[in-house]
């Protein structure tokens, strides 16, 4: 992702406090430098722990720690994480205090327009309302509710209305606030339209199903004179990433199974997605077959 865009926020995946507390550390921390800007997306609703994790973050030298307060799966509403705790703002405003209390990096929050049984406006308003008042001043708006009672996590993402005025009139109602919009954008014409009522724009789904998008984002929406890279650029400059992956003792499939969305609408887009996700687990020689993929490419 940041070879395709040099100025994009990238997050990681949310990792849980118990995760990075009790298990393999380094393992879900490291990143390369040149990522930054870089954010930690933690999980978790015990304010000690979330204020050890946040301290983590700022010194591994993350640029931001996100606290996901919308993630609906079952597994994290069991252990209070995610989503469920909109139903509980008074706990994620502790959350964010002892956060911000222990780092000098922005604290910031992801989190829904509501969840089930907790989805009036009003209830939203003293979410924020309880939230700033603990220090945080960004919030990063999906602009659907979630169903915790019978929708499955990709039910989600899709079933639950996209309520862009329920976000915009946050941004009327708590103007002192930065708002950043999610939910169901998919064009760089979206996100410029968008930004006229938001702070900024997070892409997710769409970001990871088709990352070539990201190729425009720094002249379209930064203003940046950089040439725009192409797929082969791209692929090439992972390539000595992807060496050093197997020289400490990864597998190629670990990196190449997420660039598979950098091929779509074009005459090869498919076999390249079957080298790299097929064809590369049964090579001797994984950098061949990455070789052999970037050819079906031909500069594009």
């Amino acid at each position: 992702m940041r070879l395709l865009s040099r100025h994009t926020l990238l997050y990681t995946e949310m990792v849980t406090t118990g995760a990075l507390l009790h298990g393999d550390t380094a393992r879900f921390l490291r990143y390369e430098d040149v990522e930054h800007p870089l954010a930690l997306q933690v999980g978790g609703s015990d304010p000690d722990a979330l204020a050890q994790c946040a301290r983590l973050a700022q010194a591994w030298g993350y640029d931001e720690v996100n606290l996901n307060v919308g993630c609906p799966s079952d597994r994290v509403q069991n252990n209070l994480i995610g989503a469920c705790l909109m139903g509980h703002p008074a706990l994620v405003a502790d959350c964010v205090k002892a956060m911000r209390d222990a780092v000098s990096i922005p604290v910031t929050v992801k989190h829904r327009i509501g969840i089930d049984g907790r989805d009036s406006y009003a209830q939203l308003q003293d979410f924020i309302g309880q939230v700033s008042e603990a220090g945080c001043d960004s919030f990063t708006v999906h602009a659907r509710i979630a169903i915790l009672a019978g929708l499955s996590p990709k039910e989600n993402r899709e079933i639950p209305p996209l309520r862009y005025d329920v976000a915009a009139q946050l941004v009327a109602d708590f103007p002192a606030l930065e708002f950043i919009l999610n939910g169901g954008i998919k064009t760089l014409a979206d996100c410029e339209g968008h930004l006229r009522t938001f702070a900024g724009v997070m892409l997710g789904r769409e970001a990871y199903q088709n990352p070539y998008l990201l190729a425009d984002v720094d002249s379209t929406l930064f203003g940046s004179a950089r040439a725009k890279p192409t797929r082969t650029d791209v692929l090439m400059a992972l390539r000595p990433y992807i060496e050093r992956h197997l020289e400490e003792g990864g597998a190629a499939h670990h990196v190449t199974r997420h660039i598979l969305g950098l091929a779509q609408g074009f005459a090869g887009a498919r076999r390249f997605r079957q080298v790299l996700s097929v064809d590369i687990h049964k090579a001797a020689d994984p950098l061949v077959v990455f070789d052999q993929a970037v050819e079906i490419l031909q500069g594009r």
